[in-house]
């Protein structure tokens, strides 16, 4: 596994005592932290915004399916991914949740292979959202500590002009731009050019 399990969350989501049972033993073999609920209803009115983690969600359940628990969902804990379980004959309500932001399916009886494999990539596709996120506003508040001179100095880094074109843009020396330039890397945090216009897009930044 390329994610610490330590760190992660499975929430499984079944109706059958069974499954729910099997699942919460295997992935506590592997080191992940569980908890399970018997109906959709039941963990729609746990869930927390704050959860992070993968939700192992039975496609049939009674008074509220999958599918339906779905949609609440991303609504209610949006730093939660979707994993379904079907059964036979519900390939193509799989296919549906995956069409509204499941990131898998898996069918009943499970391969423990396929199944681990699918939790990972769903606990890895919330790391790079978090991630991103993270890169977002750290770009966002380096950008507010710039002075308008500097924007603009960024601006047109971000363009792509090298510094001659810049000064004679904004009607200054170049090395006048080497200053703010400097100075603009060390506010936004940026190891070079390129990573600061990464960051610079990060944050929002089209001066087109």
């Amino acid at each position: 596994m390329t994610q610490d399990p330590q760190s992660q969350k499975v929430f499984i989501v079944d109706d059958d005592d069974a499954v729910r049972d099997s699942l919460d033993l295997l992935l506590d073999t592997m080191g992940y932290a569980t908890e399970s609920f018997a109906s959709g209803v039941e963990f729609l009115d746990a869930c927390d915004a704050d959860w992070q983690g993968c939700v192992l969600l039975d496609v049939r359940m009674p008074k509220m399916n999958g599918l339906q628990v779905q949609k609440r969902l991303h609504r209610k804990c949006p730093n939660l991914r979707v994993v379904m379980i079907t059964g036979h004959g519900d390939i193509t309500m799989a296919v549906q949740a995956m069409k509204a932001g499941a990131m898998d399916f898996v069918e009943k009886p499970f391969d423990e292979e396929s199944l681990l494999e699918s939790i990972e990539n769903a606990l890895s596709d919330l790391d790079r959202a978090t991630q991103q996120q993270e890169t977002h506003l750290a770009a966002c508040e380096g950008l507010e500590r710039l002075t308008p001179r500097e924007r603009e100095v960024l601006d047109q880094l971000v363009i792509g002009h090298p510094n001659k074109v810049i000064a004679f843009e904004l009607d200054c020396s170049p090395r006048t731009v080497e200053i703010h330039r400097a100075r603009i890397m060390e506010k936004m945090s940026a190891r070079s050019l390129p990573h600061l216009v990464r960051l610079a897009l990060a944050a929002g930044v089209d001066p087109t």
